[in-house]
């Protein structure tokens, strides 16, 4: 009975105050450029967002105008989107606007945007932050 050891008591793991430190500061990794979280993808958007509708003092990203961007391999975009009615006065200078706007995002070797009608944009597209700025929430 000599021969057994006696158990040493293990000091207690220290545990880090916040175990999530950084993890939420993280980047995604293997995001390619053109995907969400990628740089020419998140470029446009912020491109995006800083084009404003002139008869509502919203963006036109969280208005809820653009129904896609798909960002080829070679750089270049498409935006498909739509405006609040057909008979919109800027129907026929924002399409050119947006398409100048994500142009000059870098990394994007050309824009294309496409206007549709179909489905028709209605409030419920709009951002809850639109809605907020709006005072519908």
């Amino acid at each position: 009975m000599d021969d057994i050891p006696e158990p040493q008591p293990e000091a207690p793991a220290e545990r880090k105050r916040d175990y999530l430190s950084g993890f939420l500061a993280e980047k995604p990794q293997g995001v390619k450029p053109g995907e969400p979280g990628g740089e020419i993808y998140e470029g446009v958007i912020a491109a995006l967002r800083d084009i404003f509708d002139p008869e509502i003092p919203v963006n036109i990203y969280d208005l809820g105008l653009i129904y896609g961007v798909d960002v080829a391999e070679d750089g270049h975009v498409a935006v498909t989107m739509t405006l609040t009615t057909p008979h919109c006065p800027v129907a026929e200078s924002m399409p050119g606007e947006v398409e100048l706007r994500v142009g000059a995002v870098p990394g994007v070797r050309d824009a294309e945007v496409n206007l549709v009608w179909d489905p028709p944009w209605d409030p419920q597209k709009m951002s809850d932050d639109a809605k907020l700025e709006l005072g519908m929430l």
